[in-house]
């Protein structure tokens, strides 16, 4: 069985962690509320300085209220607004993204979405304007500056698309005479190549014609021929008749001895005719 007494005291615990709790919440809520409201003096801050053309310093004010309060819309939303009106639109873009991601309310969001939407316009990314301005109407489709601005980015973006086609067809048509001429001029080298070959081998041929006709005299017999005739009647005249070996006979000794057989055998022959015409019987016998 629970005593009494420690029920009292449970129940004494339980009531002081909710007290705890409640303090605790409302000592959050009041901390909250001081830092929103001194994220919103940073802003108004900011708001007056860029009203009297102080931009540095209103971006100071406007940083301070970011720092403060990193979830504040307004800081990052004035800040854009301020860089908008600057010319600085990337820095512009990059802060009314802040302010469209950290919105919680429609109403906050519907106005980043829509200032996105005339930056990209600036920057004639005007399809990226229409989903811009298509996420504002979702936020707040009674805005008809917002439906407005939505039909002249998709009008832009579609003039955008029919020159992007006219583009890619003159890159088309430029790429494929780029390609006609690198083939045109291939074509030429090759044939300029092929008649050149042709020329060096019909100078070749000529050059061998010319060298062989070269080689010829006046009467067309070759030179080398020639050449080689006078030169074996010279080594003819320079060649000498050999000399006869001991106990044999020369070639003129041989000539003169068969000489003298003819002459012999000549003077027989006659007398023997001559003794034939007296009608004496001669011995016919050769006596030598």
């Amino acid at each position: 069985m629970i005593r009494k007494e420690n029920l009292k005291m449970k129940i004494a615990v339980y009531i002081m962690i909710a007290i705890s709790a409640i303090t605790g919440a409302q000592n959050t809520d009041k901390l909250q509320l001081l830092t929103q409201k001194k994220a919103n003096n940073y802003v108004y801050e900011g708001n007056n300085l860029l009203n009297e053309d102080d931009f540095v310093s209103a971006e100071m004010e406007y940083r301070k209220a970011i720092s403060e309060k990193p979830t504040s819309v307004a800081g990052t939303y004035n800040l854009g607004n301020a860089y908008y009106s600057k010319g600085n639109l990337e820095e512009a873009l990059y802060r009314h993204q802040q302010a469209a991601e950290t919105a919680i309310s429609k109403s906050e969001k519907h106005m980043a979405f829509h200032n996105i939407g005339n930056i990209l316009m600036k920057n004639k990314q005007c399809k990226e304007a229409v989903e811009a301005y298509k996420n504002a109407l979702r936020n707040d489709p009674t805005d008809e500056e917002t439906r407005y601005n939505l039909g002249i980015a998709k009008e832009c973006a579609e003039q955008q698309q029919d020159q992007n086609k006219d583009d890619n067809k003159e890159d088309k048509q430029d790429e494929n005479k780029e390609n006609q001429d690198q083939k045109d001029n291939q074509e030429k080298k090759d044939k300029e190549g092929e008649n050149k070959d042709q020329q060096d081998k019909k100078d070749e041929g000529d050059q061998d014609k010319k060298e062989g006709e070269d080689q010829k005299d006046d009467e067309g017999k070759p030179k080398d021929e020639k050449e080689d005739k006078g030169k074996g009647d010279e080594e003819k005249k320079d060649q000498k008749p050999p000399k006869p070996q001991p106990g044999q006979l020369s070639p003129q000794q041989i000539k003169n001895l068969l000489e003298a057989m003819n002459n012999q055998e000549q003077k027989v022959q006659e007398k023997i005719n001559a003794e034939k015409q007296k009608g004496v019987k001669v011995k016919t016998e050769k006596d030598w």
